[in-house]
Order: structure tokens, then sequence, then C-alpha cells
């Protein structure tokens, strides 16, 4: 039967697609169903048909899945943030396993795959340490605060994201009363008129420390001392900033941070090591799991205190300094300057001297260090962006030689690839973790670790 845009049908959902979408059949007809589970019959509306599948708007679920639970969240169907919040948490980590195995054998031709279980939280809530909720005006004139529906740029209105800490709601109520009292104009993408642009939200999860910085069309805030006054009320309360951004584009900061009260940072913990975080740091969002991810590398990197470890796109210096710890000495590499100079400044920080740091693309900092200067490496540790390590990289890695190759990656398929092209040139893949950072979405964390089989 052939199946077009409107048309209604009835699928049993059978399985999962790697962006959390049900997927069931129609006389043959696969259709991917957002907001289904494994295990839900329902009914779907078809929105856009092709050849032999398309895509449907879930309309009615007619059996809910055994897996199926009642999102914490009224907003999670609208929402763009969270994909998975329907599937219990032990189906979730199910779902991250079979992704990451799918990724290793389609993309990058591995069978027999050294995979350990999916390391997940035992509160899959309340994590996130970092939120930026963009302010605008609903239908009715409204001030609001929360997140964009997904692929758009509507704000859904939201003051407590249930990934979010419980403060977050408490700073939007002070903030937003603030703009309403003195009239003060959220930003307007359409006209680029209006001043606050985002409310950004940092939260210490070991020091408790907070920082509300409002990114603004501008260079001040109308009555700040008052806003400053209400703020401070709050426990914790640390860093109190405003960041311009006036250019008509989709990046949320701009680079200019001024600081009305307290500190220009706040300060958090990864284990035993203590890190100062800006508005402009990279800093995991899951501090709690962030600390498992790190103590797995560490493990997978097996050093003794005589090892020389390069760690590659190292950001703020945070798996270096906990490297540095068991290593006899580790040099980090990062595009960014401003985050070479927070690592250098976490390493004064935590009295860690056997850290050297540098600025630039990995795909050039490591060939000529390694060319020019003969600096050798018997650990290489990666934690690339989403698109992976480029080739230049990977070829200079196996110049190099190192006796273990530890991979972090925040995205599988671009991982198995990399994986297949150093395992076709002398590694093997030794063992395999996923670490949920990210509970309630699709995304899965994964940690490497390989070993060199020959010259």
């Amino acid at each position: 039967m052939e199946y077009r845009k409107n048309d209604m049908v009835t699928l049993e959902i059978v399985d999962c697609g790697t962006d959390g979408e049900g997927i069931g059949k129609a006389d043959g007809f696969t259709v991917f169903v957002k907001d289904a589970v494994i295990g839900d019959v329902v009914t779907a509306k078809i929105i856009k048909a092709k050849k032999n599948y398309g895509y449907g708007r879930l309309m009615e679920i007619l059996k809910p899945s055994p897996y199926r639970v009642e999102p914490a969240c009224p907003s999670a169907r609208q929402c763009g943030g969270c994909q998975l919040q329907a599937l219990n948490y032990q189906e979730q980590l199910s779902f991250k396993a079979k992704k990451l195995q799918g990724h290793l054998e389609r993309i990058g031709g591995f069978t027999d795959i050294p995979m350990e279980p999916v390391i997940g939280m035992e509160e899959p809530y309340r994590y996130r340490n970092k939120a930026q909720f963009p302010v605008g005006r609903n239908k009715d004139g409204k001030i609001i605060a929360g997140f964009y529906a997904g692929r758009t740029h509507s704000i859904i209105e939201n003051r407590d994201c249930a990934l979010g800490v419980k403060v977050n709601k408490d700073i939007l109520d002070r903030v937003i009363s603030h703009m309403e009292k003195f009239h003060i104009e959220p930003y307007d993408e359409v006209t680029g008129k209006g001043l606050v642009r985002h409310i950004f939200i940092r939260y210490g999860f070991f020091t408790d420390e907070i920082m509300v910085c409002l990114v603004i069309n501008g260079t001040q805030i109308p009555h700040e001392t008052e806003l400053v006054d209400s703020l401070c009320e709050l426990e914790g309360m640390t860093s109190i900033c405003l960041n311009v951004n006036k250019k008509r584009n989709n990046v949320i900061l701009g680079n200019l941070v001024k600081v009305l009260w307290g500190q220009a940072y706040i300060t958090d913990k990864i284990g035993d090591i203590s890190y100062e975080i800006s508005p402009l740091s990279f800093f995991q969002v899951n501090p709690r799991q962030t600390w498992k991810l790190y103590s797995k590398a560490l493990e997978y990197a097996d050093l003794h205190g005589k090892e020389t470890v390069w760690d590659l796109y190292c950001g703020i210096g945070t798996i270096s300094l906990f490297l540095a710890q068991k290593a006899k000495f580790v040099r980090g590499v990062e595009i960014v300057p401003a985050a070479i100079e927070d690592a250098r400044r976490n390493a004064r920080l935590n009295n860690i001297s056997n850290v050297e740091f540098f600025v630039g693309k990995a795909e050039e900092v490591l060939p000529k260090e390694y060319e020019k200067n003969g600096v050798y490496a018997d650990v290489i540790v990666v934690d690339p962006p989403r698109k992976g390590c480029d080739e230049v990289l990977l070829q200079t890695i196996l110049k190099m030689h190192p006796e273990r190759v530890v991979y972090v990656s925040c995205d599988s398929a671009t991982l198995a690839r990399d994986l297949r092209y150093l395992c076709d040139h002398g590694y093997e893949l030794l063992k395999v973790c996923g670490v949920d950072q990210f509970p309630q979405t699709v995304h899965v964390e994964t940690v490497c670790c390989l070993h060199r089989v020959n010259s």
C-alpha cells in the first residue's frame, strides 16, 4: 500500500532511531514517530512520505508500552531539549548501549566489541550545572523565559527545567520581575531590538556557588543595583555579570564580560581537582558523571607515574589535570586561547606543576612538536568535538606510536570512523564504555582504550 502525507496509520513501535524516535511499520512502510517508545501501539499522522519510509506525528497512544513513563516535565514534548523522558531510565541506558554498538558495527566494522555496561546515574534529573534561557514575549505580550521548541526559535515557557537545579526558577523569577518593574525589553530576533537576550546560570555542585550572567544587546542593565540586591538574597550567590552580545546571530555569548557584583568566576570540583569557571569557560554540564567519565579515562590510561601524556582538545584542562595526578608529565592542546588561560590558572589553583599547555589546533600543534622538537608520548588522550579527529592528527598519532590511546567521544558515529582508522594502522580496540552524561536525551559519551600491537 502507498502512503501519502496526512494519511493516518496504526503502528506497533518495534525499534528506536538514533534520535530517539519510535520506529514502526505499516504494510512494509517504515514510519519514524517522535515521542513514541518501543512497545507502544499508536496512531500517527504521516507528515512526510518518501518511497519506502516516512515521518509521522504521534496522534494517540492506543496501548502504552511497558517501558513508558510519565515525563517529569510538562513541556517535554514541545521542548527540544529532551527526547527520552517518556522512556524509563533502564531502557534509556539500553538504547544508548545499542546506539553505541550499532555505530561501532555499521560505521567502524567492528565485531565482538569489548563493551562494558553504560554507566548511568542514580538520580537522572537535576544534573545540569549550566542553563541558558532565551527571553522573549509570548502572544499575549507577557515576558517569558524557557527553551526553544525543537528545530525552531519559538520559546516554550519553562522556568523550572527538570534537568536543571531548583534555584534556576528563583533566579528567573527575580530577573523577569525586575524587567517588568522597570520596563526592560527582551530581545527580539526579528527586529534586532530589545535588551535582554538570555539569562545564563552556572551552579557549583560541590561548592554551591551561583553565577548569574545576563546576555544583553547593550552595555548596561537599568537599575542594576536593585537587580543585584534581589539576586544577592539567594544563598550561594557568587558572581553577577553582564555579557555583551550586539551581533544579530544565533551565538548566545559575546566576548565581553562585565562583572556587576562579586567574582568573575565560580569554583567547582571534579574529584579532588578544583576549577575556576567563567561565563565563557567550557565545563562539562554534569559534574557527577564527568567524575565517572574521567575516572574511566584514567583507568584506561593505566598511568604509573612514569608516562608522558598528551591531552588533545583539552579545553580548560579538565582531563589534563585529572591525568597529571598519576602521570610524569602532561601536555594539553586547545584552540581557544581563553580556555588555555583557564587551564594554566587551574593548574596553579591546584598546585599542579607537571603540565604544559599549548594554544592551537591539535592537528597543527602535535605534528609541529613531534617533527621539529621530537616530543613523544606514552599515552595520548583525545576528546574532540562532534566532528571527531582531523586525519592529519590521526596520522601523527600513528607516527608517534604511543603505547595507548584513550579516545573520549561525544559522538559515537565519528568515534567509530576514527577508531577504524587507528585499528587499520596498528592499534587494537581493548575496551569501550559508555557514560550517560545527559539522561533524558539521546546523547551518550564514550571512552575507549586502544593498545598498540605493532610499530
